[in-house]
């Protein structure tokens, strides 16, 4: 397999890209190789003006069950020796992070096992569709580790701080209903129907919401985490005054009025 397989880009209409995460014989293992691509491909999307929504998934029986084995055990290896530098690697040389700062709607379709790594990059997706009975761990815990790359940020703000230390705590396994339950999965569908129906979600985004809208909310959220109501509030008004001058509002009255779907832009490069 390439280095161009282990994460694969489809291009669906109405402007969605599919990612499939694609090591189905190690259950999409996280590593190296993988990381670059993935997150190469999430750049590529970003810059794309026709993609509109993206999806990530993963081939086969998993969505991602964490770090690949052989890269732990090289990290451990070269911890003991003294050459550091395994994490980094790991990560793909990109901050986990990474996925909260494309300006466009990620969706996750949690197809099974989302474990470690594997979870965290299934958090830092913007909206969670998981398949029925699909398993979730953060197995760090069971590992020797800590709350990696942004763990202890993302999930307590999901499902609140005293779930997550449960679930970082004892690394136990939830299945997709108690996620849901919790608040880290938005929905729960039969696993046949998983793709087709987070399709038909990131295809509702595409058709009748603006880009440019999306792009500015998506920062705002994760902005406003960090801030108070009071600046929250203050840098929504100038934003708001921004959007009411852009083309997209228009259109946005028009098409309501007219009841038909919008015609959006790509986003505004002031967005």
């Amino acid at each position: 397999m390439s280095a161009d397989d282990v994460v694969l880009l489809e291009h669906r209409d109405p402007g969605i890209a599919l990612l499939t995460l694609n090591r189905p014989d190690r259950l999409n293992a996280w590593n190296g190789e993988l990381a670059n691509r993935y997150f190469e491909l999430l750049d590529q999307c970003a810059a794309d003006p026709t993609v509109k929504v993206i999806v990530v998934t993963g081939a086969g029986r998993g969505f991602c069950a964490g770090a690949d084995m052989d890269t732990l055990q090289g990290i451990g290896a070269a911890e003991s020796g003294g050459g550091g530098g395994g994490a980094e690697s790991a990560a793909g040389g990109r901050p986990q992070y990474f996925t909260t700062t494309v300006p466009k709607p990620v969706i996750a379709a949690v197809n099974g096992a989302c474990a470690g790594i594997g979870m965290v990059q299934a958090l830092m997706c913007d909206m969670r569709i998981a398949a029925a009975g699909a398993k979730f761990t953060t197995a760090f815990s069971r590992r020797g580790l800590i709350a990696e790359y942004g763990m202890s940020w993302i999930l307590p703000r999901l499902i609140g701080p005293a779930r997550a230390m449960d679930l970082l705590f004892s690394g136990r396994v939830i299945l997709a209903e108690e996620a849901a339950a919790m608040g880290m999965v938005n929905e729960v569908v039969a696993p046949e129907h998983l793709l087709d129906r987070t399709m038909e979600v990131a295809a509702e985004l595409a058709q009748y919401a603006s880009p440019t809208s999306m792009a500015v909310m998506k920062r705002q959220v994760y902005a406003d985490m960090e801030r108070g109501l009071v600046d929250a509030s203050t840098d929504a008004v100038g934003l708001m005054t921004a959007s009411l001058r852009r083309e997209d509002f228009k259109e946005g009255v028009a098409s309501f009025l007219q009841k038909r779907k919008p015609a959006f832009q790509p986003i505004h490069p002031d967005a």
